[in-house]
């Protein structure tokens, strides 16, 4: 469960990247050591972002950072049969114009994948390939690397945006908001 003031799909995605600024901001390992560390900075962060008083980077950054990046397995490292991955699968049709959507089957959403990772991922969200990859750590979210992460808020942003459910509560009717709910449009 991520912090109190989380309440929506929208919330949920401002505080995930909230801890993606602090790691940048701090040279932070990862998003535990982030919040263990850095609490305060992350919900200042988290309530400009939802208030509209701090913008997050338009994805071209996150795009250029994708170009100039060493050709790796973002989520293994190896540099065996690596090939473009679309983070949010591109076979994603929530309305008929998601299979001509740039922000899923352009730029915004590709990051480097080996074959084995690719084929594990499947249609996958992030978080549920990361929770599956990882089942046994209650965490499994802060494993993920910042850059794919990045550009999957960013365009799990608009996807739930063009869906019309960035100010959903639960989508998945667990009980409770969890960054599962972020990929939950995806099934």
């Amino acid at each position: 469960m991520p912090d109190s003031e989380v309440q929506s799909i929208r919330d949920l995605i401002y505080y995930q990247y909230s801890k993606l600024i602090c790691r940048s901001a701090f040279k932070m390992a990862d998003g535990v050591s982030a919040k263990g560390e850095h609490y305060g900075f992350i919900k200042k962060t988290f309530r400009e972002l939802k208030s509209g008083s701090k913008i997050w980077s338009d994805i071209i950054r996150e795009d250029l950072q994708f170009v100039e990046v060493v050709k790796v397995c973002i989520y293994c490292g190896s540099a065996f049969d690596v090939s473009q991955d679309h983070i949010v699968p591109r076979s994603l049709k929530l309305l008929i114009k998601c299979a001509e959507c740039d922000r899923i089957q352009g730029i915004h959403n590709l990051v480097w994948a080996c074959k084995s990772c690719n084929s594990s991922k499947g249609v996958k969200g992030l978080y549920e390939y990361y929770k599956s990859k990882y089942p046994a750590d209650k965490k499994f979210y802060d494993r993920i690397p910042p850059l794919a992460e990045k550009k999957y808020l960013k365009t799990m942003y608009f996807c739930h945006e063009c869906a019309g459910t960035l100010d959903s509560s639960d989508p998945n009717q667990d009980g409770h908001i969890d960054v599962l709910d972020i990929d939950f449009i995806l099934h």
